[in-house]
């Protein structure tokens, strides 16, 4: 598969999932567009203030959000857009509002802290954006004062680089047809096991692109009942790195649903790879990496694009061992901003609470999509 193809399936993919989304949406979407600002409720309460201006931003309404915000002198309604969508195009830029949580913190006769927790569904799953919001009291009317976080500039600079590229020469339509093309990367698992998780079976493994070329990689995997029988057949999807460039690693998940490991006897699974033009930038360096403990276990770490190019979305992939170096879990998290140059992001990875205890070690992996690629 190509660049350019790739690029196309991408496009086609997205385009297809915002077009089902909006003949069949969510019912909580269409719950957010009935409301309509003639039924807003009256801002007689901190929570009622809140709740209006979060249900106004889920409906996209921003210009009426805005509108209604008690510090609205402090910022223009371009930099409040930039806030909620995001300065570059990332997963802000069209989410669906889910459902929210309002949380009172503190309150007094005229003033009210509330936190509220925005649960945000897209393409590829879900984020939460947690703001802490002043709710003020003026002329018997409450007004909540947003909490303006502003994007980092990147000053003017010029960014040595120097990477590896790898470009793909396909046999031409006038080509001897008896010529064969270039022969598919060699890939290898090189760790697989399945648990019980969740009232169905895990599979956890590793997968190693154990060529000299980059490769497009897949891994699909059936569970065989001792008869012989086809349990079910899933794939990673999202959770595994697709595009390995030579000896890299990436760990995959294949979630079945429904199904207990009692009724397993052997696992089939299918690692299938493709040629593919790719280079080794943009280089995102790893940093700060650490283990939160429980009562909210979790990966943690940052990310710096040391390129010169905006990262519109990063997918970050933890790989978490026990201490004699087994696999115990893979999970993962997108970043729901753009990562710009030379800009540090912070990152977590949630860790199954049942799970950490068990948990010594780790190994984190990112790929990276930007726009700029394919303009």
């Amino acid at each position: 598969m190509t660049a350019r193809l790739l690029a196309i399936v991408i496009i086609a993919a997205t385009v297809a999932l915002v077009a089902i989304g909006t003949i069949w949406p969510v019912k909580s979407a269409q719950a957010m567009a009935a409301y309509s600002p003639r039924f807003l409720r009256p801002s007689s309460s901190p929570e009622a203030a809140a709740q209006n201006l979060i249900e106004q931003i889920g409906r996209h309404d921003l210009h009426g959000a805005y509108d209604s915000l008690a510090n609205k002198n402090e910022f223009t309604e371009p930099e409040f857009v930039r806030d909620i969508r995001g300065t570059y195009f990332s997963l802000r830029s069209y989410p669906t509002l889910d459902s929210f949580d309002l949380r009172p913190l503190h309150a007094t006769a005229d003033e009210a802290q509330i936190r509220a927790i925005m649960h945000w569904e897209t393409v590829v799953g879900t984020f939460d954006d947690v703001r802490d919001l002043r709710v003020i009291k003026a002329a018997g009317k409450w007004q909540v004062a947003w909490p303006l976080v502003k994007e980092p500039r990147v000053p003017p600079q010029v960014i040595p680089v120097n990477y590896l590229r790898w470009d793909v020469i396909y046999r031409g339509p006038e080509d001897d047809w008896g010529a064969q093309d270039v022969e598919s990367p060699h890939v290898r698992i090189v760790d697989m096991h399945p648990i019980d998780r969740g009232g169905g079976v895990v599979l956890l493994g590793e997968l190693l692109n154990e060529d000299v070329v980059p490769a497009y990689v897949t891994v699909k995997a059936s569970l065989l009942a001792a008869n012989g029988s086809s349990l079910a057949t899933e794939d990673a999807f999202d959770k595994i790195s697709h595009i390995l460039l030579p000896k890299q690693v990436t760990p995959f998940r294949i979630d079945f649903r429904g199904i207990r490991l009692s009724q397993v006897d052997s696992v089939r699974i299918q690692p299938a790879s493709s040629l593919i033009a790719a280079s080794a930038d943009p280089v995102i360096e790893i940093q700060d990496q650490s283990l939160t403990p429980l009562p909210d276990p979790s990966l943690k770490g940052e990310l710096i694009n040391q390129s010169g190019q905006v990262v519109n979305i990063a997918h970050v992939l933890g790989t978490l061992y026990d201490n004699k170096g087994q696999l115990v879990w893979v999970s993962d998290s997108y970043l729901n901003r753009a990562v710009l140059p030379e800009t540090p992001v912070p990152f977590t990875i949630l860790i199954p609470a049942d799970l950490s205890a068990k948990v010594s070690n780790f190994r984190v992996v990112t790929s990276t999509y930007s726009t700029s690629r394919f303009q």
